[in-house]
């Protein structure tokens, strides 16, 4: 009996014991789901914390008062003079420096230093266009003269000192739509070394007051910066009109812009190695102010394409197509006359889309002439008769 006795007790001992173990291990794994769980709300209190917090303003320092206290321009609008946090050095403060405000008190507690405003920096081109001097047709004048004029003074201004005159600071190129302006900008970002920073005129006509000509100092800044550096802005109407003595609100700002612009390119800090390019189509309508020499020193047109620079451009489009059979230059060139390079472009594009109608994976010239009678309108359908086969689509009396 004793032994039975014995037995019993030490069974009911492993058992105890592996209660107790088991108890063990849920108290730790409770501990543990009970610090996951603090930490969560405490993560949650501090969210709370953050959306109840009142947003900052931000602002910049213009001056910085005896007592201690600083004027600063609010970019909600007006000048403020507010006191600084005890957090604050005042000697970290300068005119300039961006600081964000208390929403409540309107107080300094935060240095926000140098920002770069992301509109600008996005203007930046970082991967250069895949467009060099040998993609535009027609132009040999052209590039030459712009080159001169923005290459030239970045990789060899010793030249410019030594012949005693200051190097040009920018160029105006204008013609009729679709003449290759932009492109042109873009083969000079692709071939030079220098930053290239693009932006459409536009994007400077902007709401509120001195938006607009802060966003022009901001772009010079930047390209000062990054110099050997350069600006191009593209259809510089939309900011450069005539100015008059009477306008909306909204001209009015337009013309702060124009001015900011205007002494940017010709006022007292110097452009450097900063070269600007600025493309129009309405030349006849720009402030005299943007056209005197020292601030475009070369206004250089960029006209339709004669008929030798038609063949060039249809031969640089062609030359990246899958072409069958022989073209005929000649004949696309004077079938095209009046078009520009946009227009040739365009029928480049249309021939292909008609070789794919026809079940092709290769063009032939006879889906060029369609493609020009398509784009142009120049030859009537009454010209143009299929025959044959689907794969051979013949031009009647385009010569």
């Amino acid at each position: 009996m004793a032994n039975e006795y014995d037995d019993d007790s030490s069974l009911i001992d492993r058992d105890l014991e592996e209660y107790i173990k088991y108890l063990e291990r849920t108290i730790r794994e409770l501990q543990r789901e009970k610090g996951l769980y603090e930490k969560e709300l405490a993560q949650c209190r501090m969210e709370i914390e953050k959306l109840l917090q009142p947003p900052l303003i931000e602002a910049t320092v213009l001056e910085i008062l005896p007592d201690n206290r600083v004027i600063v321009k609010s970019s909600t609008g007006p000048n403020l003079i507010v006191n600084v946090s005890s957090k604050i050095d005042v000697s970290q403060l300068k005119p300039g420096t961006l600081v964000a405000l208390n929403n409540r008190g309107s107080e300094i507690i935060e240095v926000i230093g140098d920002r770069e405003d992301p509109v600008i920096k996005a203007m930046e081109i970082i991967e250069r266009p895949k467009v060099g001097y040998r993609d535009i047709g027609g132009l040999q004048d052209q590039i030459r003269e712009v080159r001169e004029v923005i290459e030239l003074p970045l990789i060899n201004p010793e030249l410019f000192r030594k012949l005693g005159i200051e190097p040009p600071k920018g160029v105006l190129l204008y013609g009729p739509p679709g003449t290759g302006k932009t492109l042109l900008a873009k083969a000079i970002a692709g071939e030079s070394n220098a930053t290239f920073i693009r932006l459409v005129a536009s994007e400077l006509a902007q709401k509120f007051i001195g938006e607009g000509a802060r966003m022009v100092r901001e772009v010079f800044r930047l390209a000062r910066k990054k110099a050997p550096s350069i600006v191009l802005i593209d259809e510089i109407d939309a900011i450069a009109a005539k100015r008059l003595d009477v306008g909306t609100t909204g001209e009015r700002e337009i013309h702060r812009t124009l001015t900011q612009l205007l002494a940017e390119l010709d006022g007292f800090d110097p452009l450097d190695r900063v070269k600007v390019i600025a493309t129009t189509n309405r030349l006849d309508i720009l402030d005299p102010a943007i056209l005197r020499p020292g601030r475009f020193d070369r206004i250089i047109q960029i006209p339709l394409p004669d008929y030798k620079a038609r063949k060039e451009i249809f031969s640089i489009y062609i030359r990246k197509m899958n072409v069958k059979g022989e073209i005929d230059y000649d004949k696309l060139s004077k079938l095209s006359e009046g078009a520009s390079g946009a227009d040739i472009k365009a029928i480049c594009t249309e021939a292909g889309y008609i070789a794919i109608r026809n079940g092709r994976d290769y063009v032939v010239m006879n889906d060029f002439i369609l493609a020009i009678g398509k784009v142009l309108n120049k030859i009537k359908p009454d010209y143009l008769t299929t025959v044959k086969s689907r794969d051979q689509v013949v031009g009647a009396n385009y010569m």
